[in-house]
């Protein structure tokens, strides 16, 4: 069986959509996020830029194999904002995004139905603004090695075209000698072939990052 490594997404925040229904304007914008942290400085932002709007609705879905996800109506009827935004969310295959909208009230009621159409055509109108790209679900793996071992642990990067996020040189207090650490990523569907081609190295150790 195929190990899936792949995710979809947006390559960068969308520009503002204009959405209007008997009088009421909605505004769509989406950001790529990759932890919750990011929502609130999102929401702040979009306030200031609308500090009269009646709502600033959203969803998000955060992460690929543990999944994260909120929808939040912001005061509109349960289920008539945050929802029909997440459903475009799954039904664009995305992850790793939110989806905002924010509304100014026209002084016609839409009813629940107008509401759930309105929220979904803006969150639809916004992701098909976005350029939409597949990413790869990466592994990071810690190497360590003397300095002596740095050519062998080089070479298995370069012929396996690994990509190094980070790396250091310090001195062992015991042996007076450098050491090395190389932080490596790799698609996780290579992910055990690389960690068996390390652990395989005399004198080479590799941990997983968490």
């Amino acid at each position: 069986m195929e190990t899936i490594d792949t995710y979809k997404t947006i390559a960068a925040p969308s520009s503002e959509i204009l959405f209007k229904e008997k009088s009421s304007k909605f505004f769509g914008y989406a950001y790529p996020i990759t932890n919750d942290e990011e929502v609130k400085p999102i929401i702040e932002h979009l306030r200031k830029i609308h500090p009269n709007a009646r709502h600033i609705c959203y969803a998000y879905q955060i992460g690929t194999e543990t999944v994260q996800y909120r929808a939040n109506d912001d005061g509109e009827p349960s289920n008539t904002a945050g929802a029909p935004i997440y459903g475009q969310i799954q039904s664009f295959g995305l992850t790793n995004v939110i989806i905002l909208v924010v509304r100014f009230f026209g002084g016609i009621k839409l009813g629940v139905g107008g509401l759930i159409a309105a929220y979904k055509t803006t969150a639809q109108l916004t992701l098909d603004s976005c350029e939409i790209v597949e990413k790869t679900i990466d592994l990071h793996y810690i190497i360590s090695f003397d300095y002596q071992n740095m050519n062998k642990a080089m070479r298995v990067i370069k012929e396996k075209k690994l990509e190094i996020v980070n790396q250091e040189m310090e001195i062992n207090a015991e042996t007076n000698l450098p050491t090395g650490k190389i932080e490596i990523k790799t698609r996780k569907k290579n992910a055990e072939m690389i960690f068996d081609i390390f652990t395989a190295l005399y004198e080479i150790d590799i941990i997983s990052k968490e």
